[in-house]
């Protein structure tokens, strides 16, 4: 077995376990959001997450290149902005629903590539996006009167998430994956302060309850592993295999939201899902191909 099919095998891997351990993340983030504020649930998960962080670099020790640190800035804050809007629709629609909208993200990222870094779109890629964006339309039914402000914000944070993957492209050979991690949360931990202090909208509670505890400490534990192996994935495999196997979320979340209360996906729902999934890895497939043509130039 070949170096090469040994790295792609550990990438594939890390990230059915990121999809996996995503999903139940999501599921805990339900949980809480009936309870507590769901930027209040993003404050202490990413302060929990910057402790065990900041422990493990002091326990193994990094260096940090500042050649780039303004897209460690930026991955921190598009990182930032896709995670409060994701766990806003967690908290507001079925998890499912809410994931596969986040999951719209590689959607643009080819969108972004074509206006940011010039690269051309092929006819399979046009073609991707066309599906992909009308499974959108089904998920949110514009038809009808079912379209709501929720899943709105659920596609801008499948925006945001593309800019934060494009700025983990650019970084992940000179920034050690725990560097990356930190400057996620950290900003992800700044921001919900910064709105608890300067505007009405955010209250911040003091929880004696240790069940919400427990479920805090336990969302922070997963959500840091997952994206560990996220960033270890992508470092890891192509981004075109990484991002065809990172759907697997995707049932994994409808599933753990069944088991949660949500009802099953209607059929508008299910062929928006099915649409998004189809969407996606033909643009993957299409990066791939393209990739290697200009590799075979």
């Amino acid at each position: 077995m070949s170096e090469k099919f040994k790295s792609m095998d550990k990438g594939v891997l890390f990230m059915l376990l990121s999809a996996l351990i995503s999903a139940l993340n999501g599921a805990v983030a339900k949980l809480l959001s009936e309870t507590m504020d769901p930027i209040e649930v993003v404050f202490y998960r990413n302060l929990l997450g910057v402790l065990i962080i900041l422990y493990s670099i002091k326990k193994f020790k990094v260096k940090i290149d500042t050649s780039k640190l303004h897209l460690l800035f930026l991955r921190g804050i598009f990182g930032s902005l896709a995670m409060l809007l994701f766990f806003y629709t967690i908290a507001t629609i079925p998890l499912g629903e809410a994931v596969v909208l986040n999951k719209t993200s590689p959607f643009f990222v080819t969108i972004l590539a074509y206006y940011l870094m010039k690269e051309s779109i092929s006819t399979t890629t046009f073609f991707a996006l066309i599906v992909g964006f009308l499974g959108i339309i089904f998920i949110m039914k514009p038809f009808g009167i079912e379209v709501s402000y929720e899943h709105i914000l659920g596609v801008l944070g499948g925006f945001f998430a593309a800019a934060a993957y494009a700025t983990i492209r650019k970084i992940k050979n000179i920034y050690d994956a725990r560097v990356i991690m930190l400057s996620f949360m950290g900003i992800g931990m700044i921001i919900p302060f910064g709105l608890f202090l300067f505007t009405p909208f955010v209250q911040f509670h003091l929880y004696s309850n240790p069940t919400i505890w427990f479920l805090i400490i336990f969302m922070a534990i997963i959500s840091t592993a997952s994206q560990w192996f996220l960033t270890r994935a992508y470092s890891l495999s192509k981004a075109s295999i990484v991002g065809v196997v990172s759907y697997s979320n995707i049932p994994f979340a409808v599933g753990f939201g069944v088991l949660l209360g949500d009802s099953l996906p209607d059929l508008y729902t299910l062929l928006g899902i099915i649409l998004i999934i189809i969407g996606g890895i033909l643009v993957s497939k299409s990066n791939k191909d393209n990739k290697k043509v200009e590799n075979d130039n």
